[in-house]
């Protein structure tokens, strides 16, 4: 351990800690009287305080580690020892866990600002406030914990309980609105799709453990697993990274999950939830690298929902939806370098799509604010009103896009070089044909991303106004700083490529081949950089023309027949509704038929015959008196009767 982070080890456990204690004691608060004012409600007032303070301060203790942790560090105590098979609780810090928890935090930071203002019931301090923002900022904060707890755990029991804290916590904020009837229906259905993933996450956890004779991740690592047993793990974990990173073919539950509020789609897709999957590859990479079967699949199902993703955001209406959609195809990006060999590349487009996707929620947030509706096709003509939100918005959709020199461009530009070079020269550890299929599928990505980045800034921001609004305004300060600030590492943070530091020291690449590619890929014009460059131009051209031919019109009408297949999704959600929810209803139903017809039936049937017997002799015994009494003269006579022919039986 260094001298620099000896000294800041005891502030390690506050990372997550600070938001985790916030968020306890911000469960204990009462929800908010009905109808209070912001001004006279003391328990928002305390759940905003400790929101903020929990975020803040997990940022500052990340940004204090940020600048001390030259080489990974790690520190631990065991926990349980269940027979010789320990479970540590503890922390494996190096510079891409300090990375990503700086911007873990620094979004929520963002986010719980931001809500401040937008979880209002309208845009005056003195309107009435959203009743349940107490647990909604808890559970903030939980989220919060949870992300930094699967940032920094060193052990993988640890990392399970962040991960699935994470899943509850989705859950709970998808469905934070109970006035929207499809909240609480997109947010079992996240819940549920993500479990079907992470029951694989668990079995392929518990199969490396066990194997190796401890948790800690370090050891899990080094130990020297079978390729069959290490190939059945590493391709478990896959299920959970699609589950929790809405890959293929789990990956329709995060669309819908724009049901909730809009800081929330902001957290979930930026910095936490999504970026979970592939963070987990990244620290597990070494494990995936000596499994190029799980590398292949990983690289397969990448290639699909980059373009899935890419293109069924080509044709929604719903501007929540179009960046849910382009997050899908993002992490697309991620899974892709991770499977030709890159985790430098997929960490860095990682930390920049976190800051370019949080702000374009965040700017989305405040067109909706002013609008209140989600749908372009109701907005237009916004720039002259809303100029910070327009401007922030363009280098937003920029990054995204990949145009230089915003994050998005050269974080883009190393996911396709690292490509190109495993389909061109066969580097990496999947077979050369991984290389293609991924190369291949991110240049198309690259033109469609741009065709709707273009579609969705002229839709909202240029042409007629179709809904007629008396002040178009951007948000108050509250919104409007968070999204300010966010600009700037959606500007900036691309350039990072070219600080030695930031490259060689933090990130710490696996080989010295791997980060002088990435450097040639940053530093030298070629066609990794020239190539996307004119499909960026082209993507952005055609949206344009088409738009210009009508302003009125939206340019998704060029599409076609393709445009309800796109805007569906290829029905992919109905495929699985068909393949599974019906089966499983139907089941559920024939089961339950079951056992109200046979298991119910037999109990309740049986009591039914009990009671008729007894109402039966109970009818018996119910007479009048005289008959009654010849009844019990004649019983007595019989049994006299039988005494006597018994007294004289020989």
């Amino acid at each position: 351990m260094s001298e620099g982070i000896g000294r800041l080890a005891p502030l390690v456990p506050l990372l997550p800690g600070l938001p985790l204690a916030a968020g306890l004691v911000g469960l204990l608060l009462p929800p908010s009287p009905r109808g209070a004012a912001t001004g006279e409600d003391r328990a928002r007032r305390v759940a905003i305080a400790l929101g903020v303070a929990g975020a803040a301060g997990a940022l500052l203790v990340a940004l204090a580690l940020l600048t001390r942790v030259d080489h990974p560090v790690e520190a631990s105590t065991t926990w349980v020892d269940l027979g010789g098979l320990r479970v540590t609780l503890g922390y494996r810090l190096d510079g891409v866990a300090v990375l990503v928890a700086t911007a873990v935090a620094a979004v929520a930071l963002a986010v719980q600002v931001y809500s401040i203002a937008y979880l209002k019931r309208g845009p005056h301090d003195d309107v009435e406030v959203d009743h349940r923002y107490p647990p909604y900022a808890a559970q903030i904060s939980l989220f919060t914990a949870a992300m930094l707890v699967v940032v920094v755990s060193g052990d993988l029991i640890l990392l399970l309980v962040g991960w699935e804290v994470m899943g509850i916590c989705s859950y709970l904020l998808i469905a934070h609105d109970r006035r929207l009837p499809e909240a609480p229906a997109a947010a079992v259905k996240a819940f549920l799709v993500t479990r079907v993933g992470d029951v694989g996450f668990l079995l392929g956890i518990a199969l490396l453990g066990v194997s190796a004779g401890s948790f800690k991740i370090a050891d899990v690592l080094a130990h020297p697993y079978s390729t069959g047993t290490l190939t059945a793990a590493c391709l478990l974990l896959l299920a959970g990274v699609a589950g929790k990173s809405a890959q293929f073919p789990l990956h329709t539950w995060l669309p819908d999950a724009m049901a909730g509020p809009t800081p929330i789609s902001a957290l979930i897709h930026a910095a936490t939830m999504v970026a979970a999957g592939v963070y987990a590859v990244a620290r597990l990479f070494p494990l995936f690298e000596r499994a190029p079967v799980a590398l292949t699949v990983l690289g397969v199902l990448a290639a699909i929902t980059l373009l899935l993703g890419a293109f069924a955001a080509t044709a929604q209406d719903d501007i929540k939806r179009v960046l849910a959609w382009s997050t899908v195809s993002q992490i697309g990006y991620m899974t892709g370098a991770l499977a030709v060999g890159s985790p430098t590349a997929a960490l860095f487009h990682l930390l920049s799509h976190a800051a370019f996707k949080a702000l374009l929620f965040l700017a989305a947030g405040a067109v909706i604010h002013a609008v209140g509706t989600t749908l372009m096709s109701r907005m237009g003509g916004l720039r002259r009103g809303m100029p910070v939100t327009f401007w922030c918005t363009v280098v937003g959709l920029g990054a995204l896009a990949g145009v230089p020199p915003l994050s998005g461009f050269w974080s883009k530009d190393g996911v396709l070089a690292a490509a190109e070079a495993a389909a061109l020269d066969g580097a990496g550890p999947t077979p050369q044909w991984v290389g293609w299929l991924v190369w291949l599928a991110g240049l198309l990505g690259v033109a469609v991303t741009a065709w709707y980045a273009t579609r969705l800034l002229l839709r909202t921001f240029f042409g007629a106004t179709r809904i007629p609004l008396a002040d178009p305004h951007d948000p108050p300060a509250l919104m409007r700083w968070p999204v300010l600030v966010l600009a700037v590492p959606a500007a900036l943070l691309g350039l990072a490529g070219f600080w030695g530091p930031f490259i060689g020291r933090i990130f710490a690449p696996a080989t010295e081949a791997e980060l002088t590619d990435f450097g040639d890929s940053l530093t030298h014009l070629g066609a990794a950089v020239l190539l996307p460059l004119a499909l960026l131009l082209a993507g952005a051209g055609v949206a344009w023309a088409g738009w210009r031919r009508d302003p009125a019109a939206d340019p998704a009408r060029f599409l076609g027949p393709l445009r309800p297949v796109f805007a569906r999704a290829f029905r992919l959600d109905d495929v699985q509704h068909a393949l599974v929810v019906r089966p499983t209803n139907a089941l559920a139903r024939a089961a339950r038929t079951g056992d109200e017809l046979g298991v119910d039936g037999l109990v309740e049937g049986s009591g039914h015959a009990a009671v008729g017997l007894g109402g039966g002799l109970a009818t018996l015994h119910r007479a009048a008196l005289p008959r009654a009494a010849a009844g019990v003269l004649a019983g007595a006579l019989l049994i006299g009767l039988a005494v006597a022919l018994m007294g004289v039986a020989p």
